[in-house]
C-alpha cells in the first residue's frame, strides 16, 4: 500500500491533535485557544513534511510511489499548512489553566516578530509554489527560500510561550518533525548538486518538428542508468538553458547508453530550449525518478498518451528487455499539425512490432478512443485490461469515466502526474 495525501495528511493530523491534548486539561480541549494551538502543531508538521519531501530522496519516491506523487502531496501539505495556520493567526494560543514557558526564549519584541513573519513566510512558500503565471527561472529561485523560511517557523515555536515542553511527547513530535524537515530543506539546498546522481551528456542529434524537438545526448564519462518511461530532470550548461526541468525519458538502457528527450514548446525555456538547442550542447542529466512501469502480467495493455505524455511510451516500444507488444493498444493524443519529430516512423515501427497504433486527433471526447476502447474490453473482458495513462489531467478524467462506464477496475488504472507545478 502507498502513501497518498489523504493517508499521510489524515496520519499527521491524528499524531499531533492527539499528543497536544495530552499536554492541556481536558477542560480545555473545546476552546478556541486549543483548537489554535492544535492547528500550528499541525501547521509546522505539516511545512515540516512538505520540506523533506523536497528532498527529492529516492526511499521517498517508494514510499509513495514515485516522485509525481511526492511532489503532488508535497502541495497539498503546503495547501493545508497555510490553513491551519491561518486559524493559528486568528485565535490566541493560550488559556488560564494552561502552564506554559518557551523552549527558546527571546526578547518580546523578537517573539513577536517572529511569529508574525513565521505566518508571511509560509504565506510566501504556498503562494510561490501555486502561481503558475511566475515564470521557472523565478519560482524556481524563490521556492529555494522555503528552507531558510522554515528555520523562522522552527524559530517561532521554540520562542513561543505554550504548555508543549521539548521534553514531552508533543514536544518529542515536534521536534522529531523538525529535525527531518530541516535536514530535507539542507540537502536539497546544499548538498543536491554534489550527492544527487547524475551524469553530464554531449547532445549529438537534434531532430526538430512543429513547435518541438527530439533530443538525443550521449554520456560524456559513464552515464546513469535508467528504465524506460522514468523522468529526469535535464540542465543544459548554457546560458539561459540552465534551470533543471524535468522531462520523460523516451528511451531506456544502461549507464553507457545515449538518453532521448521528446520536448514540447510549451513555455518560456521550452520555447527557447526547442529553438536553441544544437548538437555539441553540454548538459547535466539527474536521473532516475519515477515509478511509471509497464504491468508485469498477462493483461492486454492500452496504453493512451496526450501530448508530450507520449514520451514513456516511445521508451516503452524500444524496450529491448520486453517485445510483448502484441497485446498492446496505444491511443496518441496530438494536436494536428503538431505532432512529434519522427512520430509517423514510430508508428510504423510500433505495428511492425504488432502494437496496434491508434491517432486520436479530436480531442478527449474522441468517439474514435471510445468505440476502440469500448470494443477492446468487449473483446477480452474489463477483468484483463491494463490501461497505462500519461498527459494532462483533463483528458485524465475522460479516461477515468471510460474506465467506470465499461466496468473496467480502477485498480487497472496506472498514470503519471503530468505537471509538478
Amino acid at each position: 500500500m502507498r502513501l497518498n495525501s489523504r493517508l499521510l495528511l489524515t496520519l499527521l493530523a491524528a499524531i499531533s491533535v492527539t499528543v497536544v491534548l495530552a499536554e492541556i486539561p481536558s477542560a480545555t480541549w473545546a476552546s478556541t485557544a486549543s483548537l489554535s494551538l492544535a492547528s500550528g502543531v499541525v501547521a509546522l508538521v505539516f511545512m515540516a513534511m512538505a520540506s523533506l519531501l523536497g528532498s527529492r530522496w529516492s526511499w521517498l519516491e517508494d514510499l509513495f510511489g514515485g516522485l509525481d506523487r511526492v511532489y503532488e502531496v508535497h502541495k497539498w501539505l503546503g495547501v493545508w499548512a497555510l490553513v491551519l495556520a491561518s486559524v493559528h493567526l486568528v485565535f490566541k494560543a493560550g488559556a488560564p489553566e494552561w502552564e506554559v514557558a518557551s523552549i527558546l526564549p527571546l526578547p518580546s519584541y523578537w517573539t513577536r516578530l517572529v511569529r508574525q513573519l513565521s505566518y508571511v513566510a509560509l504565506v510566501v512558500i504556498v503562494l510561490l509554489a501555486l502561481n503558475r503565471k511566475i515564470p521557472y527561472g523565478q519560482w524556481r529561485w524563490w521556492h529555494k527560500l522555503s528552507g531558510p523560511l522554515f528555520v523562522v517557523v522552527v524559530l517561532h515555536w521554540l520562542s513561543f510561550k505554550s504548555p508543549i515542553a521539548l521534553d514531552s511527547p508533543a514536544g518529542l513530535w515536534l521536534a522529531a518533525c523538525a529535525a527531518l524537515g530541516l535536514a530535507g530543506a539542507a540537502y536539497k539546498l546544499l548538498l543536491y548538486p554534489f550527492l544527487a546522481r547524475h551524469a553530464e551528456y554531449r547532445l549529438t542529434r537534434v531532430e526538430p518538428g512543429v513547435a518541438s524537438v527530439r533530443l538525443e545526448l550521449e554520456p560524456v564519462g559513464r552515464g546513469v542508468p535508467f528504465e524506460a518511461g522514468q523522468f529526469a530532470f535535464l540542465r543544459f550548461l548554457h546560458a539561459g538553458l540552465r534551470e533543471p526541468h524535468p522531462f520523460t525519458l523516451a528511451s531506456g538502457g544502461g549507464p553507457g547508453q545515449p538518453v532521448q528527450f521528446v520536448i514540447r514548446a510549451l513555455g518560456d525555456y521550452t520555447t527557447q530550449l526547442v529553438a536553441e538547442a544544437r548538437p555539441g550542447m553540454r548538459a547535466e542529466v539527474y536521473a532516475p525518478f519515477g515509478r511509471f512501469r509497464r504491468p508485469n502480467g498477462g493483461d492486454f495493455e492500452v496504453w493512451v498518451g496526450g501530448g508530450v505524455g507520449l514520451s514513456p511510451f516511445i521508451a516503452w516500444l524500444h524496450d529491448t528487455s520486453r517485445q510483448d507488444l502484441a497485446k498492446v493498444t496505444l491511443f496518441n493524443f496530438q494536436t494536428p499539425g503538431r505532432g512529434f519529430p519522427g512520430v509517423d516512423e514510430l508508428a510504423a515501427d510500433a505495428r511492425k512490432r504488432g502494437a496496434d497504433w491508434v491517432e486520436v486527433s479530436d480531442g478527449p471526447d474522441s468517439a474514435v478512443f471510445a468505440d476502440r476502447f469500448a470494443w477492446l474490453v468487449g473483446q477480452v473482458g474489463p477483468e484483463r485490461i491494463s490501461v497505462c495513462f500519461c498527459g494532462p489531467k483533463g483528458l485524465l478524467t475522460r479516461v477515468r469515466a471510460e474506465i467506470a462506464r465499461l466496468g473496467v477496475p480502477a485498480s487497472k488504472l496506472r498514470y503519471e502526474q503530468f505537471e509538478f507545478r
